[in-house]
């Protein structure tokens, strides 16, 4: 099931839409769905998906499972790339295949921070560990 909806977006969004849909030989359209689309599949309460697309809900897991996840992160050469795709970003050298690695690496990034963080919120609430100072 799809719902059509108009938007109103800046000249300048807009244009960086449209130069995607070029390079990717796309319609706007898609590339807009698209995007929003992936924006929020992390972003399910409760949930997250890995890497493998499987639904992880912290509630139900085990204590020991809670307390791994609190000590979630990237994978070493995920993180090595990430930080060089990042270095090449802010260099203003990067190429469009690497623009695609830096999405998706930072799609990575966002999932596990986010699974971590619920892990933590988890934790605390069952008393595995105090609550992180302000």
């Amino acid at each position: 099931m799809t719902t059509q909806i108009t938007l109103t977006l800046s000249d300048d969004i807009y244009q960086k839409a449209e130069y995607f849909a070029q390079l990717t030989n796309r319609n706007v359209a898609d590339v807009l769905a698209q995007v929003i689309a992936l924006s929020f599949s992390p972003l399910t309460p409760n949930t997250v998906s890995t890497e493998s697309q499987e639904r992880v809900s912290v509630p139900t897991l085990s204590n020991q499972e809670v307390i791994a996840l609190t000590e979630l992160q990237m994978e070493s050469e995920q993180d090595q790339r990430l930080s060089e795709l990042l270095y090449n970003q802010q260099a203003g050298t990067l190429t469009d295949a690497e623009r695609s690695q830096l999405w998706a690496l930072m799609q990575v990034y966002q999932e596990k921070l986010l699974l971590k963080a619920q892990a933590l919120r988890e934790a605390v609430q069952r008393g595995l560990r105090e609550p992180l100072n302000s």
